[in-house]
C-alpha cells in the first residue's frame, strides 16, 4: 500500500494507519487466559479422573444424590438439561462467546430488561461467580423464586437457572452447586455467532434409549432420559 505526497511515494507503516480491532488484538502481546482457580472448567483445564455424562459440549460431574434430566429430540439432540435434588433445580445452558470478553452482564441486564417489562422486579445479589440475578415470577402453578448465574469462560458462558428453596437460599446449594463447580465446557473450533447454543447431544446409549421408546410407541410424552 501507497502513500502519495511531496517527494514521491513511500511505503505505508503499520503504526501510520488506524488499527482495526482484529488487527490491533492480533499485534498485541496480551497472553492466552491463565486456568482458573475453580469451575466451571474449560475443557484444557479440566481436572482429571473425575466421572462425568459427556453431553457434548457440555460435561457434567457425577455428584451423589444428584438426577441428571436431558430432554432431548427423537435425534439425539438435548434441547434441556435440568439437574433436581429434592425440591430445587438447576437448568443449564451453555453458549458461544468472545474469546477475550464476558457477555455475562450484558445478558443478565437483557435478562432483566425482559422482566420488568412482563413487571417483576428482578433484584442483583453477589454470588460467587459474581452479580447474579434473583426474581419471583408467575408459572402455571403460581408464584416461583428464580435465580440467574453467568459464568463467563474462553468463547463460552454458562447460564445457569436455580429454583426451587436454592433459588433464595444459597447455602442449599450442596450437591447443585458441586455440579456447577465442576462442570466442563468442550468448545469446538467452528466460529459460532456470540450467544448462539452450543450444542448438545445425547450419550449413545441414552440416545438408543430414546429412540427405543419412540419404537414401542411411546411418543413424545415418553419420560426423559434421566440418569442418578
Amino acid at each position: 500500500m501507497f502513500s502519495r505526497s511531496k517527494g514521491g511515494p513511500k511505503h505505508v507503516r503499520p503504526a501510520d494507519a488506524p488499527r482495526s480491532a482484529a488487527l490491533a488484538q492480533s499485534m498485541s502481546a496480551e497472553p492466552e487466559p491463565g486456568a482458573p482457580e475453580r469451575g466451571p472448567w474449560d475443557a484444557t483445564y479440566a481436572p482429571e479422573g473425575v466421572q462425568r455424562l459427556d453431553l457434548g459440549s457440555l460435561q457434567i460431574p457425577a455428584v451423589d444424590g444428584v438426577e441428571v434430566r436431558v430432554q432431548a429430540n427423537p435425534d439425539g439432540g438435548v434441547e434441556q438439561v435440568v439437574l433436581v435434588v429434592g425440591e430445587s433445580a438447576l437448568q443449564l445452558g451453555v453458549f458461544a462467546a468472545p474469546r477475550t470478553e464476558g457477555i455475562w452482564d450484558e445478558v443478565r441486564g437483557e435478562i432483566a430488561e425482559a422482566m420488568a417489562a412482563d413487571g417483576v422486579r428482578p433484584q442483583e445479589v453477589d454470588g460467587p461467580y459474581g452479580t447474579e440475578l434473583l426474581a419471583r415470577v408467575e408459572t402455571p402453578q403460581g408464584p416461583a423464586d428464580v435465580r440467574f448465574v453467568g459464568v463467563d469462560g474462553p468463547r463460552w458462558m454458562v447460564r445457569g437457572l436455580y429454583q426451587g428453596p436454592v433459588a433464595t437460599d444459597p447455602s442449599l446449594e450442596g450437591a447443585l452447586g458441586q455440579c456447577l463447580e465442576g462442570l466442563v465446557v468442550v468448545r469446538d473450533q467452528e466460529a459460532r455467532p456470540v450467544r448462539e447454543a452450543l450444542p448438545l447431544r445425547l450419550p449413545q446409549e441414552m440416545a438408543e434409549h430414546a429412540q427405543q421408546h419412540l419404537a414401542d410407541g411411546d411418543g413424545p410424552g415418553a419420560p426423559d432420559p434421566a440418569v442418578h
